[in-house]
């Protein structure tokens, strides 16, 4: 799978790759559809607070360049995030 990393990394966009898992792909006739989840990582910008991942948002469906003559479309899920100190 390493070897499949570098090659995703070149042809998907560098923040799915960088802040996303995809945990799964689907071909449907002419469509690829690749689901993607946020990792459970707090974001670099909120490290100073104490935050905890309490599920997921909607997810949320993107298309991208065709790839290969198929029809790309990113299928989204970012996490919801609450501050343990101000319940926000």
């Amino acid at each position: 799978m390493e070897g499949y990393l570098d090659l995703i990394k070149m042809i998907l966009p560098e923040i799915l790759v960088a802040h996303f898992e995809l945990t799964e792909s689907k071909k449907v006739g002419e469509r690829l559809n690749l689901y993607f989840e946020e990792k459970n990582t707090v974001p670099q910008e909120f490290n100073s607070r104490q935050l905890i991942s309490k599920g997921f948002h909607k997810t949320i469906t993107v298309q991208d360049f065709p790839l290969k003559g198929m029809f790309v479309f990113f299928h989204i899920k970012r996490r919801r995030w609450t501050d343990k100190e101000t319940s926000e």
